[in-house]
């Protein structure tokens, strides 16, 4: 580490190349000499670990070893960041925040009990359908016998605790419900209409600062392929209700909603990260990664309602080459 960089961590980080890149466009309008460290499962085969400064191999997320080997890391690198990029390691990273932060090291995440709410899909749909917030009719699906009479087919089915598009599906009738699943599974009315993914951007105080909406154009492998960002007053008032239901939420989640033509605007899906398309609301100018930076380095949150609409995102593959 150089005598004045300023480390920062990515877990996960797969193939997050655009997220460290837009940290790294951030972090020089900052003037901070920003060193990238990325870890993974097999960080030789990540190319966001490639393309950064430092990469490390960890444990899985569901691992007991796994918060003690980044907090050794932490510690011997002077990390001042630990940005987490998927699901599962929110939970042990939220729970043991305070730990890292004992070390200095700033973990975004958001508080264990918010976290506990938005893993947990049917929980998520109940919060928020409390709160006023517009979401599908969901139930819990414990065993065929238990479907209401009313329940409308087709429908949508995934997993309570799932993320990643995994195990998602339609299902035409009751008959196509198994007699049991490995894992506990969530049904929710079938949605048809213009998708969207809602960045959104809550400061140290709780107060909703920026948010960005992007109409889903094409997608593919559950991330957006094209998108397009879309100023609309409802979704603003949508999010607005989000944090309220969830007070413990800070800095940087999405949502997804879909406009039905029957039922108008539901939000099926909140994770409390930096989703795929971020770049998308960084380069409409959303600053949430910047903020992020200005907070863990000790100066003023800037992210703000102040945003292009209609910037667009066409992705395309790339490669890292080692």
């Amino acid at each position: 580490m150089s005598k004045h960089a300023f480390p920062i961590l990515f877990t996960s980080a797969g193939r997050r190349v655009e997220l460290t890149r837009c940290f790294r466009d951030a972090a020089e309008r900052l003037g901070l000499a920003l060193e990238v460290h990325a870890c993974d499962l097999d960080p030789e085969l990540s190319a966001a670990c490639r393309d950064a400064e430092r990469r490390f191999a960890v444990p899985r997320c569901t691992d007991e070893s796994y918060i003690p080997t980044l907090l050794d890391y932490c510690r011997e690198n002077g990390i001042k960041l630990l940005v987490p990029t998927i699901d599962p390691e929110l939970t042990p990273l939220a729970e043991a925040r305070e730990r890292f932060a004992e070390i200095g090291t700033f973990v975004h995440v958001s508080s264990a009990p918010t976290i506990g709410i938005v893993r947990d899909k049917a929980l998520t749909a109940s919060t928020l359908g409390d709160a006023g917030v517009p979401v599908p009719r969901t139930i819990e699906l414990s065993t065929r016998e238990a479907l209401p009479s009313d329940w409308n087919w087709p429908s949508f089915i995934k997993p309570s605790g799932g993320s990643a598009s995994r195990g998602i599906g339609v299902v035409e009738t009751s008959a196509d419900i198994c007699d049991s699943y490995d894992e506990p599974m969530i049904l929710q009315e079938l949605l048809s209409g213009d998708e969207y993914t809602v960045n959104i951007y809550v400061d140290a105080d709780g107060k909703l600062q920026s948010v960005i909406p992007h109409v889903r154009l094409s997608v593919r492998a559950g991330e957006v392929e094209k998108g397009r960002t879309v100023r609309r007053a409802d979704i603003h008032a949508i999010a607005q209700a989000i944090v309220d239901a969830l007070p413990g939420l800070r800095g940087i989640a999405c949502f997804q909603l879909i406009d039905d033509a029957a039922h108008g605007l539901r939000v099926f899906e909140i994770n409390a990260r930096f989703g795929g398309g971020y770049p998308l609301a960084d380069h409409a100018g959303g600053r949430f990664a910047e903020s992020i930076l200005a907070l863990a380095s000790g100066n003023a949150e800037c992210a703000s309602d102040d945003w292009r609409e209609g910037a667009t995102m066409l992705r395309y593959d790339a490669a890292i080459f080692v």
